[in-house]
């Protein structure tokens, strides 16, 4: 499809807001569209956010729980974390994933590139999909208070489907998933 390439948005003056290891926030003085003064947030993030598919031959695959702070609740998730901008994406994925389940995989295939809010924040989300998984230890930090779950993949896609799992990255790696094996496009 064709689109405008020419920014709409003019930028009279910027103050950055707040800054620490993982997120800063920048407000903006602009011009918006429709020409009239005004002012616009961004957070970004220092980190993409991974998320990995763990799936083995029988297709069974693991969500991890915590409480999560932001939210003041609990959350399943499939294993999630955070990979420095100038890192390697897949390295990171291979690390959390040991870290939260202790399962290593060895094959590993992208499947899904998702921005998680881009009216606010410039977060990019990397999904992966780890197959001929192997059990070892997991290695959960010190802020991570975890429980591992494994289950049949069709439970989990059941759970997306009555919104008892509200995380974004969860909820599209799994749809994604299920399409790949509706489609018999499974890596």
């Amino acid at each position: 499809m064709q689109h405008p390439e020419e920014n709409p948005w003019q930028i009279t003056a910027e103050r950055n807001a707040y800054d620490n290891p993982w997120v800063n926030l920048t407000e903006y003085q602009v011009i918006n569209p429709s020409g009239n003064p005004g002012i616009y947030g961004k957070v970004h993030f220092k980190n993409y956010a991974m998320g990995i598919v763990p799936l083995d031959d029988d297709l069974n695959t693991y969500l991890v729980g915590q409480y999560r702070f932001v939210l003041n609740q609990y959350s399943w998730e499939i294993p999630e974390g955070g990979s420095p901008l100038g890192a390697d994406p897949l390295e990171s994925a291979k690390r959390e994933l040991v870290e939260e389940t202790g399962l290593k995989a060895q094959r590993w295939t992208e499947i899904q590139r998702m921005h998680l809010s881009n009216s606010v924040s410039d977060e990019l989300s990397i999904i992966y999909l780890a197959r001929g998984l192997e059990q070892y230890q997991p290695e959960p930090e010190d802020t991570e208070q975890l429980q591992i779950h494994k289950l049949p993949f069709e439970e989990v896609y059941q759970m997306v489907c009555r919104n008892e799992i509200t995380d974004a990255i969860t909820v599209a790696a799994v749809l994604r998933v299920k399409l790949l094996l509706l489609e018999n496009r499974l890596p």
